[in-house]
């Protein structure tokens, strides 16, 4: 394997290690939390500042691991000789400032704290990870919504999904002071459960489907001037 190979495994292990085990953690931080507001039992005052600490870094692991994805998609594009990266290095070098651009965007939505804000830093995260994913370079079985290849796609199954954590993260206050904003809470993070084992058993497929930098096969070799062929002739007689 190569150093882009390890590169590439950082968005599946980080998911692994760090998403799924702390995804756990929060829905169980809040059923507590629902508990405590119902008075079913009695918990720590801290548990609703825990949940919602879980949520902004279950949040930001599934950003980054994305972006990481993206990042990856470009760079082995760039580097593949055998493939054609369109706008050579000053494109490249303008994808990698849009992910750093939507990193910035995710740490600013992280802080702001008036509503406003909190929803403009959403959509521009959200925002910068579409156009990122929109480029020809990352892989989607389809863009056509209307056959089955694109309800299975790992990517439009993650766009959605970060979408939806990005939603929560933003909507935090609104959600603790009116119930309308928590039930729509609840039914969003109903759909992140199903999406996260949609991701699961899509993004394990698509490992199997995507070949890693050594196993692709050597650019074809380039196709040999016209009468070069005449000109070699007697040399091999």
């Amino acid at each position: 394997m190569t150093a882009l190979d390890w590169f590439a495994l950082l968005h599946p292990v980080l998911v692994i290690l760090f998403v799924y085990p702390v995804v756990g953690a929060t829905i169980r931080l809040g059923i507590l939390v629902r508990e405590k507001r119902l008075g079913i039992t009695q918990q720590p005052a801290l548990v609703p500042r825990e949940h919602a600490d879980h949520g902004r870094w279950v949040t930001a692991g599934v950003v980054v691991a994305v972006l990481i994805a993206l990042v990856y998609s470009f760079i082995s594009k760039a580097m593949d000789p055998g493939a054609a990266f369109l706008g050579g290095t000053p494109r490249l070098a303008l994808l990698l400032l849009v992910a750093a651009g939507t990193l910035v965007a995710l740490l600013a939505l992280l802080k702001v704290k008036r509503a406003p804000l909190r929803a403009s830093f959403t959509l521009l995260t959200w925002a910068g990870l579409l156009g990122l994913g929109s480029q020809p370079e990352v892989w989607r079985l389809s863009d056509n919504p209307f056959s089955g290849a694109f309800w299975s796609s790992h990517y439009w199954s993650g766009v959605l999904l970060t979408g939806l954590f990005l939603f929560n993260l933003a909507a935090r206050p609104e959600i603790t002071r009116q119930l309308a904003w928590r039930r729509l809470h609840v039914g969003s993070n109903v759909l992140i459960l199903v999406l996260l084992a949609v991701m699961a058993i899509t993004g394990s497929r698509d490992l199997l489907e995507i070949p890693p930098m050594a196993q692709k096969p050597p650019a074809a070799p380039a196709a040999a001037a016209p009468g070069s062929a005449d000109l070699a002739a007697p040399s091999q007689a």
